[in-house]
């Protein structure tokens, strides 16, 4: 073996070295943050108070899925709660709906926006309204289009806020559909996921999503809410999680029955939106935290750019074929586990696949960004 290395030329034991390099960075993130989420067991708190707590609930023209989901909301196995549902300057049945609904649940209270034709507003400001008229310290996010996975979702989730707690992440999944757009948005979610859930079980939290995210009332104004973030169109969640949240005060919340599903979007246009939205609050991340995050993709395509060289061009055909090989077998029992643990069901082949596709689709996007007069 030092022999053959010996007679390498020097540019191919640079790529030798690049390849130890990044498979070593490869198996850091998939063994000490990723695996938290296969292998860590969900701790349990124990609670003998069931305080009251807040679900707050932003909707504009959610007539559907108000119809559907809020039923859900509202009847979580849990002896005091209410549900305050912001109607956002709806213009169809959303008004409708909700009237008919507070005469069946009479824990279910309405704040409505009206349309000013001289002043416009984004999210923030609808969900600051239903947080200040929340009656109660604990508060429990979601979205009009999501819905629990059991009625349990309310008391587990309630059962993290321990003392030292002020902030719960919980996972937001999407209702599985057929089709490839299916595969790519939960194939996407659950690479998101699983990097967030398991730097936040490391003592890293550094976003959450507003369809399943849970923290104090006294945390949001000790904050002074989205100030800092306002004039973004986006943020009610990752951005004030970077805020508030660190690894003390910060629990993980994935037990199956906490996790909510969503509708997904219609087309790949409405998702590329989607993705840039997010990119421009990712973009103003911590600068350790968008170093994480960007290291494991730039040294994945690092790993499989120099084990395929290795494997077609150097006498190394068994060094390039064992990494991939390696990073692929603690990869696949990793994905296997977590998709269990978070009811993503059939997608494991489909996210081997992405895992080797998504780095030149978040380039892509890139690019559409930065040529976009949109989003400059």
């Amino acid at each position: 073996m030092e022999q053959l290395l010996l007679q390498l030329p020097l540019y191919q034991i640079f790529i030798l070295i690049t390849l130890a390099a990044t498979l070593f960075i490869q198996l850091f993130y998939y063994l000490f943050f990723y695996a938290r989420v296969a292998v860590k067991r969900q701790p349990q708190h124990s609670r003998p108070d069931q305080e009251p707590v807040s679900i707050v609930i932003c909707a504009r023209n959610e007539e559907e899925n108000l119809r559907k989901n809020l039923p859900l909301i509202m009847e979580q196995a849990y002896p005091e709660y209410e549900v305050v549902v912001v109607n956002d300057c709806s213009e169809d049945g959303t008004a409708d709906i909700l009237s008919n609904f507070q005469k069946q649940y009479n824990n279910l209270r309405v704040t409505t926006v009206k349309v000013d034709e001289k002043f416009t507003h984004g999210k923030k400001l609808a969900l600051t309204i239903g947080i200040k008229a929340a009656q109660h310290e604990f508060l429990l996010l979601t979205d009009a289009d999501c819905y629990p996975n059991s009625t349990s979702w309310l008391h587990l989730m309630q059962e993290n806020f321990i003392p030292t707690c002020n902030v719960t992440i919980g996972y937001g999944a999407y209702k599985p559909k057929k089709g490839a757009l299916d595969k790519l948005v939960r194939c996407d979610t659950f690479f998101i996921g699983l990097q967030y859930l398991s730097f936040a079980l490391a003592g890293i939290p550094y976003m959450g999503v507003g369809r399943n995210l849970a923290y104090r009332k006294s945390t949001f104004f000790a904050n002074r809410g989205f100030a800092s973030h306002y004039q973004l169109p986006s943020g009610d969640d990752d951005l004030f999680v970077s805020e508030v949240a660190n690894g003390k005060n910060t629990l993980v919340e994935y037990r199956p029955q906490t996790i909510t599903h969503s509708e997904q979007v219609s087309n790949f246009n409405a998702w590329t939106w989607q993705k840039l939205r997010h990119s421009v609050t990712s973009s103003r991340y911590k600068k350790g935290i968008k170093t994480l995050i960007w290291m494991e993709p730039i040294t994945r395509v690092l790993l499989f750019a120099t084990a395929i060289f290795l494997i077609a061009f150097t006498p190394l055909i068994w060094v390039g074929t064992g990494a991939l090989v390696l990073r692929f077998i603690i990869q696949a029992i990793i994905f296997k586990v977590a998709q269990n643990r978070l009811l993503e069901k059939n997608l494991f082949l489909y996210s081997l696949a992405y895992d080797f596709a998504s780095p030149f689709l978040y380039a892509f996007l890139g690019l559409k960004k930065t040529f976009s007069p949109k989003w400059n």
